[in-house]
Parts: structure tokens; C-alpha cells; sequence
């Protein structure tokens, strides 16, 4: 796929609707960044504080006040999402040596249901853009393991630096989402209440899984 592509073919008004909708029910059923599907990554990582300021040195790499990292690898157009927002976006995560613990090449993300350093990132971002982002510990999962739920294996240890790289294709507030749930559901009454098809394919894939995953 083409870096400067965004993956979103033209959609009729209907279908771009149950797009977002699709979303909505995501995001209710507790989305947020996923660790799994990679093997067993622990390792010793050496000093973070040496790492970040090596990486700070780059060309092209800003640190904000929070000490979040990031370099802007393509600007965008438009305003910024606020926390109010779900944005969609794709990604990439991988830990300092380079191992992939989890990618979306197209995923609804809400700001403010990330962990802190990926809501800032999300918020400098504009439509169209991409950015290179280093998350420091306190910024992300502190101290704490993440582990696959399904195996228990260490995924990202504790005090990992986590580098994305993310790109941000659209964004839409809470309130239009919720507002095209509430007309989609009077459209359901009014068919005799048969639930919307036409899902794009992946994201019925991640609102399968996030269900499953709230019914455990």
C-alpha cells in the first residue's frame, strides 16, 4: 500500500454511516492498543534515559514538554483531534530492538482511551499526516508487563520505550457518531429491526474480538 494512499475507497452517505457506526460499537465495547501475537520479548533494554536523548539528537526529532518524542515524517491539512474524538488511524508498535508486538493498518482509536503519550501524539497530528512517535515508560505502560491474554507471555516488559509509527486518516467527535448510531437505529425500527450490514471487513473482524473479549 502507498504511504501517501489513504486506504478509505469512495462510500455512499448510507455506507459511510454504517462505517462509523461500526466504530461506535467498537470503541463501546472498550477498544485500546492491543499486545499480542508476537513471541517472547524479554530482554534487558540498558539505559532509557541514554536511549531517548540519542534518539532526541536525530534530525527532525521534536521532544514536547511531557518528554514525548516525535518526528514528522509527513504533515497533514486541517485541525487536530481532541480527546472528544475518534480518530482513525494505522499503525505500528515495536519495542527498541526493532520486535512488532502490534499493528493495524486501519483501526478506530479513540484520544482519549490511549495511553498518554499516544493521545498527545494523536492531538499534534492532522488528516493525511504521519508521524514517527517514542513514547517514554511514564508516558505509556510504566513499570508494568503487558502480556498476551491468551498465552501470558511477556509482550512488552515493564519500563519498555515504545515506538510507533502512526498514520491519521480521518476523525470524527463522539457526538456525530453517536447522533449516526441513533439515526441508524430508528432505520433498524423501521425495517423490522434487521441489523445494518456492510461492515468493511477488518472492522467487523475487531468488533467480533473486542466482544468476545467483554464477554470473558
Amino acid at each position: 500500500m502507498s504511504a501517501t494512499t489513504v486506504p478509505i475507497p469512495p462510500t455512499s452517505r448510507s455506507a459511510l454511516a454504517k462505517y462509523w457506526i461500526g466504530i461506535a460499537l467498537i470503541v463501546a465495547a472498550g477498544i485500546g492498543l492491543a499486545w499480542w501475537g508476537t513471541a517472547d520479548v524479554r530482554e534487558k533494554y540498558g539505559d532509557t534515559r541514554s536511549y531517548l536523548a540519542d534518539i532526541a539528537n536525530d534530525d527532525g526529532v521534536e521532544t514536547t514538554d511531557s518528554g514525548l518524542l516525535f518526528k514528522v515524517v509527513r504533515s497533514g491539512e486541517g485541525p487536530s483531534p481532541t480527546d472528544e474524538d475518534i480518530a482513525l488511524i494505522g499503525y505500528k508498535g515495536s519495542l527498541r530492538d526493532g520486535t512488532v508486538f502490534d499493528e493495524q493498518p486501519q483501526a478506530p482509536m479513540p484520544v482519549q482511551g490511549v495511553v498518554p503519550g499516544f493521545s498527545e501524539a494523536l492531538k499534534k497530528m492532522q488528516k493525511g499526516g504521519k508521524y514517527e512517535i517514542w513514547i517514554p515508560p511514564a508516558l505509556g505502560y510504566g513499570a508494568e508487563d503487558r502480556s498476551n491474554p491468551q498465552t501470558g507471555e511477556v509482550v512488552i516488559p515493564g519500563n519498555s520505550v515504545l515506538k510507533f509509527e502512526v498514520e491519521l486518516f480521518e476523525f470524527r467527535s463522539r457526538q456525530e457518531i453517536e447522533e449516526m448510531q441513533r439515526q441508524m437505529e430508528e432505520q433498524q425500527g423501521q425495517q423490522g429491526g434487521a441489523a445494518p450490514q456492510g461492515l468493511p471487513p477488518e472492522l467487523q473482524r475487531q468488533l467480533e474480538q473486542q466482544l468476545r473479549q467483554q464477554g470473558r
